[in-house]
């Protein structure tokens, strides 16, 4: 990976990160796009510039994350069934984000489901 190529994919998650759309998505295929090989380089750096942009949020809204306890249960009560299923499929879920057209089609499926939703519940 070039350092234009990876200020590329530094863009794509920037800009993809707090929309209500996958930035892993967009960047498997922003990747697939400029020819970018799937090594453990390339997904030690997507999983570093992520956690940039979690970290960011973090800066931001430190003082909420210890105004109630509440959250943390919300959040503990969210991540235990997704670690749970995240465990148990991590194979599966691998082969399916190998494949560019399963992630291209998903983030279109979840684009229709998240424009349908917004309009049904106006």
């Amino acid at each position: 990976m070039s350092i234009f190529e990876a200020i590329i994919l530094a863009i794509i998650e920037g800009l993809t990160e707090f929309l209500p759309v996958s930035s892993t998505g967009h960047m498997i295929i922003g990747s697939s796009v400029m020819g970018i090989a799937e090594d453990d380089f390339t997904k030690t750096f997507t999983i570093a510039i992520q956690l940039g942009a979690i970290l960011s949020v973090v800066a931001i809204y430190w003082k909420r994350f210890f105004q109630t306890v509440n959250f943390y249960l919300k959040l503990v009560a969210g991540f235990i069934p997704a670690a749970v299923f995240g465990l148990l499929l991590n194979d599966f879920i691998d082969s399916l984000l190998e494949n560019v057209i399963v992630v291209a089609t998903t983030l279109l499926l979840g684009g229709i489901v998240l424009i349908y939703v917004d309009k049904w519940f106006k």
